[in-house]
């Protein structure tokens, strides 16, 4: 079985979990606004990548963009940032690379051994 991006991961990995929580007010915002109004609302999430130089990343810009309905019509707003990610085995994002190194155990070990 082939790797996946765990997307719900990823998710609260982009700009630090800000993501996600604008993503939970937008959703909030809107839905209050359509059980008020009984019209319609809109959350856009729109991801963007572009690799970065010649390494195996992308710059992911994230955007969240939301029209929460009004009695007198609809109040939108937009918020966009980005977020380096790495791209591993069969493109699966991360916010850190696949083979990332133990950089502590060998210095853990030495010292123990010499204990």
């Amino acid at each position: 079985m082939s790797k996946t991006t765990d997307v719900a991961q990823l998710f609260h990995d982009l700009d630090a979990g800000i993501f996600t929580q604008r993503l939970d007010a937008a959703m909030r915002d809107v839905a209050l606004g359509v059980v008020t109004t009984g019209k319609k609302g809109k959350v856009t999430i729109t991801l963007d990548l572009l690799r970065t130089g010649d390494a195996s990343q992308v710059l992911c810009t994230h955007a969240i963009k939301y029209a929460k309905p009004t009695i007198k019509g609809k109040v939108v707003e937009e918020a966009t940032t980005s977020t380096p990610l790495h791209v591993g085995t069969g493109g699966v994002l991360s916010l850190f690379p696949e083979s990332q190194s133990d950089m502590f155990g060998k210095r853990d070990e030495a010292a123990q051994a010499g204990a």
